[in-house]
C-alpha cells in the first residue's frame, strides 16, 4: 500500500504575472478551505467509488499545498490519483477561486493513514496510532498506543496499562502507525471510558 502522489499547480493565476495571494493562510482560513474542499471532493470521490480519507491545506517550502488522501478496498492506483487530481482541480478552480495559488496533491494514505473524523477512531479500533493535541494534557502533547474507540466525543488510547481519553476537539493531528489490515488488538465490548 504505497503512496501514489499526483499533483498539479492550480491554474487560477497567469504564471507569467504572479499575483499576491488574496488572503493569508490563518488557521481559520485553513479550516474553511479544508471544509469546502472536503465537501466538493467527497461528491467526486463517491462517484468514483473512492473514499476521501483526509484533506490538508498548509504552507510548504514551495508555497501552499492542498493535499488529499484517498483510498478504496482494492487499493489506490496512480490512475485513481490522477483522475481525482484532474477532476477536482477543475472543480476547485470554479468553486474556490479565492484561495490563491496552491499545489494540489492526491495520494493514497499509506501505512501512517491520517485519522481526522470521529468515525475513523472507531473504525480503526485495535490499531496502533499516534495523536498530537493542541494543548498539553498532563504535561504532554504527543500520545501513542492502541485505539480503543471513541465515546462521548473523546478518543480512548491504550498504552500498556495506561489508558488516556482525549477530547476530539483537542486533537491537532492523528494517524495510524504502520497500518495493515491484519494488525489489530481486540478490546471486546468496552466503550472507551
Amino acid at each position: 500500500m504505497g503512496g501514489c502522489p499526483v499533483g498539479r499547480p492550480n491554474e487560477s493565476h497567469d504564471k507569467r504575472t504572479p499575483k499576491p495571494d488574496p488572503q493569508p493562510v490563518t488557521p481559520a482560513v485553513e479550516k474553511r478551505v479544508v471544509a469546502e474542499v472536503r465537501s466538493l471532493a467527497e461528491v467526486l470521490c463517491d462517484s468514483e467509488g473512492i473514499e476521501l480519507v483526509h484533506v490538508e491545506f498548509l504552507r510548504d517550502r514551495g508555497g501552499r499545498v492542498l493535499r488529499l488522501f484517498i483510498d478504496k478496498p482494492a487499493g489506490v492506483t496512480l490512475e485513481d490519483c490522477a483522475t481525482v487530481s484532474r477532476e477536482l482541480g477543475d472543480v476547485l478552480d470554479v468553486h474556490l477561486p479565492d484561495i490563491g495559488r496552491y499545489h494540489l496533491e492526491v495520494s493514497s494514505p499509506g501505512p501512517n493513514r491520517p485519522l481526522s473524523r470521529a468515525e475513523d477512531f472507531e473504525r480503526f479500533r485495535g490499531h496502533p496510532a499516534k495523536i498530537r493535541t493542541i494543548c498539553p494534557m498532563d504535561g504532554q502533547r504527543h500520545f501513542s498506543g492502541v485505539l480503543a474507540g471513541i465515546s462521548g466525543g473523546a478518543v480512548c488510547l491504550v498504552n500498556g496499562q495506561t489508558r488516556v481519553t482525549i477530547p476530539l476537539e483537542d486533537i491537532s493531528k492523528a494517524h495510524l502507525v504502520n497500518y495493515t489490515e491484519k494488525a489489530h488488538v481486540d478490546f471486546g465490548n468496552q466503550t472507551g471510558r
